[in-house]
């Protein structure tokens, strides 16, 4: 009798300190969650705006977007974002996300900021990728400044047989035992480029989005404007 009236007493404490470290748990999960999103917003924000220089727009980047469906020019299988730039309430520039497919190991995510006149302000590559230490992963802004070499580059200053790596006839550079994945990015941002040309009009939703005066020509060095 005695052992079953511990064994209960002993079944209440444990339910009860259960509960107790459950309720507290939840309310640290809802005490910080807005922080945590707060947090995110303000990283992606920062990521957006090495894209596009903030000289171009002077509109909350977050605040203005378009859903894209999926399209295989941007190889996406699913419904994304784009954000859309604006100056003086005129569209200025959009970042995009794309995926290119087809890189050494694997899928390669980045986002592409393109003007209202269809010139490349800035290329970031997504993380996490599985390119090859040493060398694919050279796609990073943390590892190399070849990621700039897309700044100020579009369909109208470069040929299409151009948007290529020069080992296959292109423009482009390559990476030292490591043409795959620079070969892959660049098809992904040229492929960026086209569905862009083919759909500006729709992304930006006026036909006034070509009008913006006050854009300048970035620096392909430094990704900055002159």
């Amino acid at each position: 009798m005695i052992l079953g009236q511990s064994i209960r007493k002993n079944s209440i404490i444990m339910g009860l300190f259960a509960i107790v470290t459950t309720g507290l748990i939840v309310l640290t999960q809802v005490g910080t969650a807005d922080q945590i999103e707060f947090a995110k917003r303000q990283a992606l924000e920062k990521a957006l705006q090495e894209i596009v220089p903030t000289s171009l727009f002077d509109n909350k980047l977050l605040e203005n977007t378009v859903e894209i469906s999926a399209n295989k020019q941007l190889g996406s299988k699913k419904i994304r974002t784009a954000y859309i730039a604006t100056k003086d309430d005129a569209p200025a520039a959009i970042i995009l996300q794309a995926t290119a497919p087809e890189g050494y190991g694997g899928s390669i995510h980045f986002l592409v900021g393109i003007r209202a006149d269809g010139v490349v302000t800035g290329v970031r590559v997504v993380p996490p990728h599985f390119e090859t230490p040493g060398l694919g992963d050279k796609i990073d802004l943390a590892k190399s400044n070849w990621i700039l070499s897309f700044n100020g580059k579009s369909l109208a200053n470069l040929e299409a047989e151009q948007w290529k790596v020069k080992k296959d006839g292109g423009q482009f550079d390559a990476f030292t035992g490591a043409t795959i994945t620079p070969r892959a990015i660049v098809d992904g941002v040229h492929k960026s480029l086209q569905y862009f040309d083919e759909h500006k009009l729709s992304l930006f939703g006026t036909q006034t989005a070509f009008t913006v005066t006050t854009i300048t020509t970035p620096d392909t060095n430094t990704g900055t404007s002159l």
